[in-house]
């Protein structure tokens, strides 16, 4: 079904794959000597990049993209920064959508206030601003922004719109900054892996089998990690536009740097179709081009598949998981029991078989992935005339904008939906992270959606409370509704249907979305709510730094959605010292009480009194050092204090900056880890002032240990691949020992950024210094 080359390929003529090792073979291919390093410039992505690079060379990129998107969980905080940054005009197209926070039920006012912000902010600045349950955020890129050669740079992780031709990244906040102040995406030059598709998906395979299928593939070996997919290959095709955006918005999980497509007929009618003909241009790899490594696929052998709880990669097909109920889903319930670490809470799912066959509980189908017209259409027509039952199992329907409802009512698939029991949504994003039908306690849902994550879905182990998600395609949730619950595949089912061509309407966007691009007023006034808060202040990183290990994480992967939970949480995401409070809190919840220690006593110390006396432990560890090192003079006064979290590998996820700027605000100086699970998880720690350290060995401190680092700014100028740093265990005695810690390559102004303390410092020392 999935096939990884071992080593890279040269493809031929965009139809023939060469081995690496077979290189021989391409004299008689091609009729020429063809170099590894020419063919390297031959894939799509190469061209692209080299377009929006402005950098002297392509090993070392620095690029400027065509437009951004943000959402109304990330919009506020990224304005917010920007702003304290100098920000006078936007630069470039810059959308603002309204799709996470939109249902304004936590928290008051303060979710409206933020959309209310976000309208004022598009007006002074010059923004593009979508309403609430008008689009989900990537719906409306691919509508109205994408086309073929763009990039596009968004600050929610699934900013994926390679199947329209346009290489996009989703990045924290801070990087959407450095392109509003008209700095640049700086990022080394990314391996390129071609995604090889031949044959066609049978009848009942929709999008989310093929994605899921290739993330069950490349997730765990890191095939893809931080390199770009190009999709080539024969089975293109066989895919409709809107089909291959359902399989392109899921290389997000893969933890791949972005996607890209070669592009033909069907994409020029999708963008004329938009009323964007002239937005289409022909991409095709060149005669010969070497890609980094291969997943060929075959489109046809694909079947309908599941990802159990908890990764977007613990994937089955259907057929083998209901033919293996019991030994599949016992090991799904340790894989909780694990995770939870409280004997008092635990997820059953061998409950849910009945007479041999599984039993969920609720159906989601929504946002970027699940709510496309196609997934709809196909969805109504499997439920034509069914009945979902007046059971517990109930299934929710939410379009991905107003313009696909429209012609989802025009062609009566909202009617059939009704009419099986479905009940239908606006566009909305909640039901992927945790603010949308969250299920009952001990349930299963299963969602075309994108991410499964633990707890992702809303439920509260702290409290109690538990349920999980199973992500699968619309065709199969479907199928599963009109068997009254019982986990079915589409495939059992499937017949001849062709969905009919979809019509878009523009009218909601023309009547709704403000458009304000080019026509920045300076005189209008920014609109806060009373939620919305600055940025607090940060310090500069002083020569001398002290670590107190305030979490020790040594799951194999840490998200961020344990690093910032998701869900309730986001109404808070326009007052940082509001959100820190929720840091860690279902992973660690003692993490908060113990940074906020560490940072009293950093702001005792900048005060210029001494700082030790507030904690005896602290000082403690000062004498110690003095003995240990023979520095009688060292000087506490002089060592920036603050707090430290360890994972294995942080960062798997949403792109949200938060997970390191609520570290940040309550006083963290540092991460180490064994390595960072997404370069943008490692660039929102950069960007917000935090060392991104590397340890290779076994971490051998713990929770309340100090780790004193010496000399740290200097390191930051050197190849930072041996920093001395000790260990001062919080025991009887301060026993010390020496560990060695390194940084990967960081550019320059990565380094200033560290340096100063967090990107808005940076930015105000570079504009004061002008």
């Amino acid at each position: 079904m999935v096939k990884l080359y071992d080593g890279g390929a040269f493809l031929v003529n965009g139809t023939e794959l060469v081995p690496e090792q077979e290189a021989e073979k391409l004299v008689a291919l091609t009729g020429k000597n063809v170099t590894k390093e020419e063919a390297k410039k031959g894939t799509i992505a190469y061209s692209i990049l080299k377009e929006h690079n402005t950098a002297d060379n392509m090993d070392h990129l620095k690029l400027r993209f065509d437009s951004m998107a943000s959402h109304d969980i990330t919009f506020v905080g990224i304005i917010q920064t920007a702003r304290a940054s100098g920000l006078t005009e936007f630069p470039i197209p810059y959308v603002m959508t309204n799709c996470h926070n939109s249902l304004c039920a936590v928290g008051g006012t303060i979710n409206e206030d933020d959309h209310i912000f976000g309208l004022s902010a598009a007006k002074k600045y010059g923004g593009i601003f979508v309403p609430p349950h008008i689009a989900v955020i990537h719906q409306y890129m691919r509508e109205m922004m994408a086309g073929c050669g763009r990039m596009i740079l968004g600050s929610d992780s699934h900013t994926r719109y390679g199947a329209l031709g346009t290489m996009a990244v989703g990045e924290g906040g801070g990087e959407l900054v450095k392109q509003l102040l008209r700095d640049t995406y700086d990022v080394t030059y990314p391996g390129v892996v071609a995604i090889y598709l031949t044959g066609k998906p049978g009848p009942g395979v929709g999008p989310h089998d093929v994605a899921l299928a290739i993330v069950g593939a490349v997730f765990k070996n890191g095939y893809v990690k931080n390199k770009v997919m190009e999709f080539v290959g024969p089975g293109i095709a066989s895919m409709d536009t809107d089909y291959r955006n359902g399989v392109d918005v899921m290389t997000t999980e893969t933890t791949c740097l972005s996607s890209i497509w070669k592009t033909d007929e069907d994409t020029r009618d999708y963008l004329k179709m938009h009323g964007r003909e002239d937005a289409y241009k022909e991409l095709n790899p060149a005669d010969v081009a070497y890609y980094d490594g291969v997943v060929s696929i075959d489109l046809s052998t694909v079947k309908p598949m599941i990802a159990l709880p908890f990764h977007p990669s613990n994937t089955y097909e259907i057929d083998e998981l209901n033919a293996n109920l019991g030994d599949i889903l016992r090991t799904v319930e340790k894989e909780a029991d694990h995770i939870l670490g409280n004997p008092n809470v635990h997820l059953s799912l061998t409950d849910k078989i009945v007479d041999g066959k599984l039993l969920v509980q609720q159906g989601v189908i929504a946002g970027c992935a699940g709510g496309n017209y196609s997934n709809v259409m196909t969805a109504a027509h499997i439920l034509s005339g069914k009945d979902c039952g007046n059971d517990i199992f109930n299934l929710s329907v939410y379009p991905s904008s107003q313009s696909v409802y429209m012609d989802l009512v025009k062609k009566g698939a909202v009617t059939e939906l009704m009419a099986a029991g479905a009940t239908i949504r606006t566009a909305f994003c909640g039901p992927c992270f945790g603010a949308g039908d969250t299920p009952a306690n001990n349930t299963l849902s299963i969602r075309h959606t994108t991410r499964n994550f633990p707890n992702r879905e809303g439920s509260k182990p702290g409290n109690g409370q538990i349920s999980c998600v199973a992500l699968m395609d619309a065709r199969s949730i479907a199928a599963t509704a009109a068997n009254g619950g019982y986990l079915t595949s589409a495939e059992t089912i499937a017949d001849d249907y062709t969905v009919p061509a979809y019509e878009f309407d523009s009218t909601s966007y023309e009547r709704r979305v403000y458009q304000g691009y080019g026509k920045a007023d300076p005189e209008a006034e920014l609109i806060y709510g009373p939620n919305i808060k600055d940025w607090p202040a940060m310090s500069a990183l002083t020569d001398n730094i002290i670590l107190r290990v305030c979490s020790k994480i040594m799951d194999p992967v840490t998200t961020t959605d344990e690093l910032i939970p998701s869900g309730e949480t986001s109404s808070y995401r326009s007052n940082p010292l509001g959100l820190a409070e929720f840091t860690l809190s279902r992973r660690d919840p003692e993490y908060v009480g113990r940074s906020k220690k560490v940072n009293e006593l950093e702001a005792v110390r900048k005060t210029g009194a001494c700082p030790l006396k507030p904690d005896p432990e602290m000082e403690a560890a000062f004498n110690a050092l003095r003995i240990y090192l023979d520095q009688p003079e060292l000087r506490a006064r002089e060592t920036e204090i603050g707090s430290m979290i360890y994972a294995v590998k942080p960062g798997d996820g949403s792109a949200r900056e938060q997970a390191a700027s609520c570290q940040r605000v309550l006083g963290g100086l540092a991460n180490i880890a064994n390595e960072y699970a997404t370069k943008r998880y490692r660039s929102n720690v950069i960007n917000w002032g935090m060392l991104p350290f590397l340890l290779d060995e076994e971490p051998s401190f713990d929770i309340d240990d100090f780790i004193y680092v010496p000399g740290v700014r200097a390191a930051l100028e050197g190849d930072m691949q041996h920093i001395p740093a000790y260990v001062i265990k919080n025991e009887e005695g301060n026993p010390i020992h020496e560990i060695k810690l390194h940084i990967a390559e960081m550019t320059s102004e990565e380094k200033e950024i560290v340096k100063a303390g967090c990107l808005i410092n940076y930015n105000r020392n570079r504009h004061s210094e002008n």
